[in-house]
């Protein structure tokens, strides 16, 4: 199990360790092997590539390219995909929601790591059950909403 993360820009870099924290605790908690990478940025490049991927030019919070759909899925073996988060639109979620940055950083990596994996939050259910199993996961790692 490998996850890789990077900054640009790098005040974003304090975040890294609990967003790999994050993204591993997921991982185990699902019980998958496997690599990603999860990049912290800005709003722009999130806008950027929601663009150019999504169709959507505006920026969101976190977005993950799945290295398991499409017909190329099986050549990348190992590899789960990508997980891209705005620090600019996490900070102003963590201030909304009154939590810290680390439990917001955590959260958009939990996200983002179970849409790789195939979880998604189209209907009611299955955003019940995705936000469920987040909260367990982020209960693992101690960063509850009530974590400061």
């Amino acid at each position: 199990m490998e996850v890789a993360a990077q900054s640009q820009p790098d005040w974003c870099a304090e975040w890294e360790t609990i967003a790999r924290t994050a993204a591993h605790a997921a991982l185990v908690s699902l019980g998958e092997d496997g690599e990603l990478s999860i990049l912290l940025t800005d709003d722009r490049t999130v806008q950027e590539l929601n663009r150019i991927y999504r169709g959507m030019d505006k920026p969101t919070d976190v977005l993950s390219f799945s290295q398991r759909e499409g017909e190329t899925a099986p050549q990348w073996g190992s590899l789960l995909g990508d997980v891209i988060i705005s620090c600019e639109r996490a900070q102003r979620q963590a201030t909304e929601f009154g939590h810290s940055m680390a439990r917001e950083v955590a959260f958009l990596t939990v996200h983002g790591v179970l849409h790789l994996l195939g979880w998604d939050h189209e209907d009611p259910e299955d955003e019940r059950r995705m936000m469920a199993k987040t909260e367990e996961i982020l209960s693992a790692v101690g960063l509850t909403r009530e974590t400061p």
